[in-house]
């Protein structure tokens, strides 16, 4: 429940990361003012014994997340993937969250997997291990399918699990309304919105069909991917809280000097993690959108290999054109064209100055270009787009909010391999491909097809529907005849028409 007791869990939540020792190095890595360390450390010490003790044989940070639960967790494996944001020590110190935290007895999940398969687990694997990879939701198993030979991986929910996340996004809900009242210039981030964004995605994360579902629609969008893997889903032996697909060997990412030791080219892997990220979110619309290390391999051969499909994103066609041009306008420092999408789009509101929005978007940019990747602090890049923001009053976009946050999960995975890789420099040939195939003649001529086909679709319905505005004319024009009834629209309808067909008969002549 969304009620005043979740003050109780956000009280826990600062006393916990006081008891373990976390407060002090987080606010260290956020580079927080001396005075809000201050506040800090005298609001949480008389209360720290509220706190978790959590695992004390794991790191300050890492023992309050794994403590607090899962949703906590969640927000750490993003933090893991960022060691320009956090810093080397505390990403290597979160790493462990990925997929190293502790399992569940292998007693239940066999449990789980027979009371949802409705079988035995001798009866449909000749070899299920311990868990090989546990992380905040799931824990995974090494099997070998009995019937056919088979090695598979069989992921299994945490027993629990809908209850805990549950009960972190109901205090995340209340924390989203109280910074909404406290401090009404938070309002343009929506922070409610992004909750409820996280909820959804967490609740189809929860249910594994689900993710079966998501992990057979990414193999077929990506099947002609050179470079790339996505193991296929049994769904014979999938249900809510069990999922089996094909088993994925390779190196994890995030080890990177085992990859180097079997001979693999990390800067390629580092180019090619971020041009497919890209390449899926513009092409497809649908890409994977929890891609930190735990989640990836290199196989034998350089492939790279997507697994855990829990969280993935959508986005539509006109969204993935805005996106594509705002980077482009980066990729070519043109602010001025950037600037003037935001504006397109309704990101910004109409009544700002646009030559000032360009301005700003350049004091943004241009520390980007022309310099070593690895001088650049993303953290302040971060903080000086978030005053740029601020300024011109952008709201939060929660249909951008997964697309957001994997472009800084997978920048953080490519600059493990690569620290001085150049985003913008890896970006740029996917992002041309898009804007030459999207934006422009070829992408008008398939957009009047689709208007076209729409149109056709009601043609047997036309001779109704224009009866039906003549009639609404005929009553509009007895109680108004100044008004002129509905003849404007029936000419705007037809004209509409005609112009489509011109257009279409222009582009195929």
């Amino acid at each position: 429940m969304r009620g005043p007791h979740n003050i109780w869990r956000l009280i826990r939540t600062g006393a916990t990361f006081e008891r373990t020792g976390a407060m002090k190095i987080a606010l260290e890595a956020a580079d927080a003012p001396a005075a809000l360390r201050a506040a800090a450390r005298i609001l949480g010490w008389p209360f720290k014994w509220l706190g978790y003790r959590g695992d004390p044989a794991l790191p300050p940070v890492t023992r309050a997340l794994t403590a607090l639960g899962p949703a906590y967790i969640k927000f750490g494996q993003m933090l893991s993937t960022r060691p320009d944001v956090v810093g080397e020590a505390l990403s290597d110190q979160l790493r462990v969250l990925q997929d190293k935290l502790p399992p569940f007895a292998t007693d239940i999940a066999r449990a789980t997997v027979a009371a949802e398969l409705g079988r035995d687990v001798d009866e449909i694997f000749s070899e299920f291990s311990d868990a090989v990879a546990a992380a905040s939701i799931a824990q995974v198993h090494r099997a070998r399918l009995r019937d056919d030979g088979r090695e598979v991986a069989v992921k299994v929910l945490r027993p629990g699990i809908e209850r805990a996340f549950q009960r972190d996004i109901d205090a995340f809900h209340f924390a989203a309304r109280l910074i909404e009242a406290l401090a009404p210039a938070s309002r343009r981030l929506r922070p409610s919105d992004v909750v409820d964004h996280f909820e959804s995605v967490v609740l189809g994360e929860l249910d594994l069909r689900l993710e079966s579902a998501a992990a057979s629609e990414f193999a077929a969008n990506t099947a002609r991917d050179g470079g790339f893997q996505v193991p296929e889903p049994v769904w014979s032996l999938s249900a809510r809280r069990v999922m089996t697909l094909g088993w994925a060997e390779g190196v994890p990412l995030g080890d990177v000097e085992a990859i180097r030791a079997a001979g693999h080219d990390c800067i390629a892997l580092s180019e090619r993690i971020l041009q497919l990220f890209l390449r899926h979110a513009l092409r497809d619309g649908y890409f994977h959108a929890d891609m930190h290390q735990g989640n990836l391999k290199v196989a034998a051969n350089g492939d790279i290999i997507a697994y855990d499909f829990g969280i993935m994103g959508r986005i539509d066609e006109y969204t993935r054109r805005v996106y594509a041009e705002i980077l482009m306008g980066f990729i070519r420092r043109d602010y001025r064209r950037v600037a003037e999408v935001h504006f397109e789009a309704g990101y910004v509101p109409a009544d700002r100055n646009i030559d000032d929005f360009a301005r700003a978007l350049r004091a943004v940019g241009e520390p980007i270009f022309g310099m070593d990747a690895r001088h650049i602090s993303m953290a302040r890049l971060l903080a000086h787009l978030f005053e740029v923001t601020e300024t011109f009053g952008m709201e939060t976009r929660t249909e951008l909010i997964l697309l957001q946050r994997t472009m800084v999960v997978v920048e953080g995975v490519a600059r493990s391999l690569n620290p001085a890789i150049n985003m913008w420099q890896a970006a740029r040939p996917v992002v041309e491909t898009y804007i030459r195939e999207n934006v422009g003649p070829k992408a008008l001529a398939r957009d009047l097809m689709r208007t076209a086909r729409v149109i056709g679709r009601f043609g047997p319905r036309l001779p109704e529907i224009a009866e039906g505005l003549l009639r609404a004319r005929d009553g509009a024009e007895r109680a108004a005849p100044a008004r002129g009834g509905l003849r404007p629209l029936l000419f705007a309808v037809a004209g509409a028409a005609a112009g489509i067909g011109a257009t279409l008969l222009a582009l195929w002549s």
